[in-house]
């Protein structure tokens, strides 16, 4: 075959998936040509896949890159000629992107459409014409100012994504600067990829930047990616987060690593309702009220003060009915901070469109091989029930029997085995199932943290881990999120929220923050044999084997 070029370490197929062959000598230069408009799907040790759809494609197109240039990476690095139908898709989706653009004039905000024909097809779109305001020419609309996020959610779905041009609101000043020391004499250094990641996000002030979503890996320092841009920025900002802990984390992050005074820094919860030139608060404060059918009482915050800047902390959890208030919020910069940006609900879409499109993104394993986070062993255990416990998971109603595979008593065993194992080292282990994680607090001597444990007490216990007064912990869902243990490097997991690649990705990055000594991570995972979890868990390891991280097996028949 004239077109075969053996030594090219792609194949193109029809069905916009790309196969990488990771052993060839250009597979490194294609993976970092394609990474930008192509989604990584999944990369275990020979051929990783990648697909192209037209988030992938508008999330490239927003950041600058042309279609012809897509289309002549696909065509430089392909084994096998690119199949015309590819190529044509991108250029066809890669078009849509800007069409229809949002502007600002004199009298408010505009969308300003690329020709008559689709002006006329966008009026009579069903969720797109409601939103559209006086038209004041053929192919320009009025657009009322409360609606510019409502618009471009509804522009996305009709597969013609909103170009926003209109710019931001100016916010209240706030001067901020990094520190070169922080507050306890260390030398402070925002990495190059943090930095260039607030740069991608901030685009020197100008109106194609301000919104977007950054994706890096857990430990590697969101939180200073949040803060340099806030120094970009300069002006008042809300930082909504996970919980009590996260808010705590990014307080102490403030306090260390710039020049904020205390009194700048105010927190918005259930025992203090306060604002100030940095807010912080949590998505469960926010999304609360008192019943099902009243308002959200605390979104009034979102309009508290001249907000410059809005950063959404695991902005893939964002609950639905924030989005719905972000969609109000389009006029203020919006900065998304992420792991990954699956979403378990679906809602890539709305994510791409309410906070922005894809700014800056670094593979797992491309900052473990510069020492940026640990390197990580995963291991998964596969113990045996007992003949009792197995009739009673067969017989039990099928919603039931996940929770009877996730409490397998002999997890107990190996959990034990697993400790003598590691000894020495700084242990969590983290289960879904209160009754399960009190049972191992109790075998194991480890403190307990669970979502009603006091903050106060939670806060004592993560200093005590931290100074080694105590050699591990045991963790309910709590552990999930923002829990700055930068020693801890074995984590075992006991069970899980069903198949949550989300929450797979979240317990490793508990255990990845780079260790002084260089040694590596090891997470575990304990599973049920012969039930639903070892279902779930082959879905949760999904996003992990994405990025390039592998799963031993280990079985324990007689456990």
């Amino acid at each position: 075959m004239n077109d075969y070029i053996p030594e090219n370490p792609l194949i193109v197929q029809s069905d916009h998936t790309v196969l990488l062959e990771v052993h060839t000598p250009r597979s490194e230069a294609a993976r970092e040509a394609m990474t930008p408009f192509a989604e990584l799907i999944k990369s275990p040790e020979h051929i990783h896949t990648y697909r192209i759809t037209p988030l992938s494609i508008w999330n490239a197109r927003a950041a600058g890159l042309n279609t012809g240039s897509m289309i002549a990476v696909l065509r430089q690095y392909a084994k096998y000629p690119v199949p015309e139908g590819v190529a044509q898709e991108i250029e066809a989706l890669g078009r849509r992107y800007g069409l229809a653009v949002i502007e600002r004039d004199a009298d408010g905000l505009i969308l300003r459409v690329a020709d008559a024909a689709l002006a006329e097809l966008l009026a009579r779109e069903r969720k797109v014409a409601p939103l559209l305001g006086e038209r004041l020419e053929d192919q320009v609309f009025r657009i009322r100012l409360g609606v510019r996020g409502l618009l471009k959610q509804a522009l996305v779905n009709a597969g013609y994504p909103a170009d926003d041009l209109a710019g931001y609101s100016e916010g209240q000043q706030l001067p901020v600067t990094l520190r070169t020391l922080s507050g306890n004499g260390e030398s402070f250094v925002v990495r190059g990829y943090q930095r260039e990641a607030a740069a991608a996000f901030y685009q020197d002030g100008q109106a194609r930047g301000g919104s977007g979503v950054i994706v890096l890996p857990c430990g590697a320092g969101k939180t200073i990616v949040g803060m340099a841009t806030m120094a970009l920025v300069q002006e008042n900002t809300l930082i909504l987060t996970t919980s009590q802990t996260s808010m705590e984390q990014w307080r102490r992050e403030l306090l260390d690593k710039t020049d904020l005074p205390a009194d700048a820094i105010a927190e918005y919860s259930s025992q203090h309702k306060n604002t100030g030139p940095v807010t912080l608060a949590t998505y469960q404060m926010l999304t609360y009220r008192p019943s099902r059918d009243a308002e959200f009482v605390h979104f009034g915050l979102f309009h508290a003060r001249a907000w410059g800047l809005i950063i959404y902390d695991e902005v893939h959890l964002l609950p639905a009915p924030v989005f719905r208030v972000t969609a109000e919020l389009q006029s203020r910069r919006r900065l998304g901070l992420t792991a990954t940006l699956i979403r378990e609900d679906g809602l890539e879409s709305d994510v791409f469109a309410l906070i922005g499109p894809k700014r800056y993104d670094v593979p797992w394993r491309e900052l473990e091989g510069q020492g940026f986070i640990a390197a990580a062993d995963c291991t998964e255990i596969r113990v045996a029930q007992t003949p009792e416990r197995d009739m009673e998971y067969a017989l039990a109603p099928r919603r039931n029997q996940f929770r009877v595979a996730a409490e397998n008593p002999r997890k107990q065993q190996v959990v034990a085995e697993l400790l003598k194992q590691e000894a020495g080292h700084r242990i969590l282990i983290i289960g879904e199932f209160i009754t399960q994680v009190e049972e191992l607090a109790a075998a194991t001597g480890f403190p307990l943290l669970t979502g009603k444990t006091a903050q106060l007490e939670r806060e004592r216990l993560y200093q005590a881990f931290r100074e080694r007064t105590v050699p591990g912990l045991v963790l309910s869902r709590v552990g999930n999120f923002a829990v700055d243990l930068p020693d801890a490097d074995v984590l075992i997991q006991v069970s899980g929220r069903y198949g949550s690649r989300q929450e797979e990705a979240q317990r490793l990055g508990r255990v990845l923050r780079p260790k002084k000594d260089g040694r590596r991570a090891r997470f575990y995972t304990v599973v049920s044999l012969r039930t639903c979890e070892e279902d779930f868990a082959r879905h949760r390891q999904l996003f992990l084997t994405e990025q390039g991280y592998s799963y031993r097996i280990e079985m324990r028949d007689n456990a």
